[in-house]
């Protein structure tokens, strides 16, 4: 039997972690895997570059494909609201929009004619999950006598969610050959940074800029200060995300898609009109600056923002400072 090691490399701490105990173990036919997602920083891109310079390894970048998907919605669209009675110029703005543009999480949004969020969450599996089990997994499976452990960086006071996971388990659906190996359960986000320093290796630079995670930016669960903290320093961000918003709306039966579901927002009344112009990202932002429920503006975050220095989350500023060669 071959046994072969693959590691998914988000460029955030906990992944990152995961390669490094990789690496120490010694594990064989090591093999590195990252989801480009289109949506991430481009300080997560160049710490990529980081890690390969840093640690003598080949990240390999996979992303999907959802060309075949726009054309089939396409044939929806041009067939299938007709019958239904949708308005004519919306079919019109659809189908002028029903196009691949070469990034991945767009594209996603534009066949499914909305963004994922918190509670449909199907960014992760689309992105991530899929393209690294068509590109990587299943090519490695046609080989005869080959197993697959596929460590994952997860840790149990992450979320409720992984509270519950288990170190090691068979993935279907070859629960035979392909395992899931998650060691760093118990580790706290501090047994993390620490396992950096302990080699050597420098974090990603946004953990130092009020970042949480590392990954989409931002996710679709970012917090309200995190959001603050985008908009403040990479207002590009923001506008890269008004645009999209403007784009997959147009690829919307409903003619309006938010990146954020309105209902993420405590000053919408059932009264309003909920459309990507008027409660889009901009919206968010605005209220990611206030406090009490978004009824005053939060004067400590202004004057915070006015600092350009460090705002890690994780207590990074004082005692650990980047390298220059990051």
């Amino acid at each position: 039997m071959t046994k072969h090691n693959v590691i998914s490399v988000s460029g955030g701490k906990d992944s990152t972690a995961t390669l490094l105990l990789a690496i120490e173990r010694e594990a064989e036919n090591l093999q590195c895997v990252f989801a480009d997602t289109g949506h991430e920083h481009e300080m997560t891109y160049e710490y990529l570059d980081y890690l390969e310079q840093r640690l003598g390894i080949s990240i390999r970048r996979v992303r999907a494909d959802f060309s075949a998907r726009i054309a089939a919605k396409r044939e929806i669209v041009n067939v299938k609201w007709r019958k239904e009675g949708v308005d004519e110029s919306v079919i019109e703005a659809a189908l002028a929009t029903l196009q691949p543009t070469g990034n991945p999480f767009l594209d996603l949004c534009i066949w499914k004619g909305r963004f994922p969020s918190s509670k449909v969450r199907f960014c992760t599996d689309e992105l991530k999950v899929t393209p690294i089990q068509d590109q990587v997994v299943f090519p490695l499976l046609r080989e005869p006598g080959v197993t697959i452990e596929s460590w994952q960086g997860i840790r149990w006071d992450e979320s409720l969610a992984r509270a519950t996971a288990v170190e090691r388990e068979g993935i279907e659906p070859d629960a035979e050959r392909v395992f899931a190996y998650r060691p760093i359960l118990s580790w706290t986000a501090a047994d993390v940074f620490a396992f950096h320093r302990k080699h050597d290796v420098n974090h990603n630079p946004l953990y130092m800029l009020g970042m949480g995670r590392v990954g989409c930016m931002p996710c679709v669960n970012c917090r309200k200060d995190e959001l603050s903290e985008i908009a403040a320093r990479f207002p590009e961000v923001i506008e890269r995300l008004a645009e999209w918003e403007r784009i997959v709306s147009l690829a919307s039966k409903r003619g309006s898609s938010t990146f954020f579901t309105a209902t993420n927002d405590p000053t919408v009344i059932a009264a309003d009109a909920i459309a990507y112009d008027t409660h889009g990202i901009r919206r968010m932002v605005e209220w990611a600056s206030t406090d009490r429920g978004g009824r005053q503006f939060d004067l400590l975050s202004e004057m915070a923002d006015s600092d350009p220095k460090c705002s890690s989350l994780y207590g990074l500023c004082d005692p650990y400072e980047l390298k220059e060669d990051v």
